[in-house]
């Protein structure tokens, strides 16, 4: 069996264009099912923050299960006690997976740690599996040059009608989807919320929440 390292974010706000701090961390969804996947099929998971910092759930994932869900990620063994990502090893690990909420956009986009592993993994052909905000971590990791080291290749990122239709865009410093296509990185849009997978290589991204299930099936297969 694998062991697969969940980088998770450690904020705890999402600064806007107006300075005011939106409330926020994982989105519960991307990490859950992920995880209960991996784990159901005998694979080990390991998580690693920003700092060893103890990530928490954006509230507004919880939904009308908001207990349940507090519940089954108290119950994930060493999230609340992560790594510290500037520590990680990666060569102790057979992929890496990165779940989204806003989080992303305020730590792991410009984290140098992780910008690393993303770099490294890229060119060890890991396994390497990043789902809607998630992937704001790619635009961390540059070459030597200062390009991006995911230039080129294809992606699913949560898309700029998807933030619109959520309410937030107007008030975001930035955007993903424009950003990352903006970095040369190809992104693949569906329609908003639509569950959607694109695979490039050893490089597996879904769009949204929605997504999340088959982000994992994926690199359950490419594990196997």
């Amino acid at each position: 069996m694998s062991a697969v390292l969940f980088v998770v974010t450690a904020a705890r706000t999402w600064t806007l264009s107006d300075g005011t701090a939106h409330p926020t961390g994982y989105w519960a969804e991307e990490l859950l099912i992920p995880h209960r996947l991996l784990t159901e099929a005998g694979h080990t998971v390991a998580f690693a923050t920003p700092g060893g910092v103890a990530p928490v759930a954006d509230e507004a994932s919880l939904g009308d299960e908001a207990e349940e869900i507090r519940s089954a990620l108290v119950a994930i063994a060493g999230l609340s006690d992560p790594l510290r990502l500037e520590d990680v090893d990666l060569s102790t690990y057979d992929a890496v997976f990165y779940p989204g909420g806003h989080g992303p956009m305020e730590d792991l986009s410009r984290d140098a740690a992780s910008g690393a592993l993303i770099s490294q993994a890229l060119n060890a052909d890991l396994p390497l599996a990043l789902v809607c905000h998630g992937l704001a971590a790619l635009l961390a990791a540059t070459g030597e040059d200062g390009a991006a080291a995911a230039a080129g290749r294809r992606v699913a990122a949560f898309t700029d009608a998807e933030e619109i239709q959520a309410g937030l865009a107007d008030r975001a410093p930035w955007l993903l989807e424009s950003t990352l296509r903006e970095r040369g990185i190809v992104v693949e849009a569906a329609d908003p919320w639509s569950d959607h997978v694109v695979v490039d290589g050893n490089l597996v991204t879904g769009q949204n929440p929605q997504s999340s299930g088959s982000v994992a099936r994926t690199l359950l297969e490419r594990l196997a």
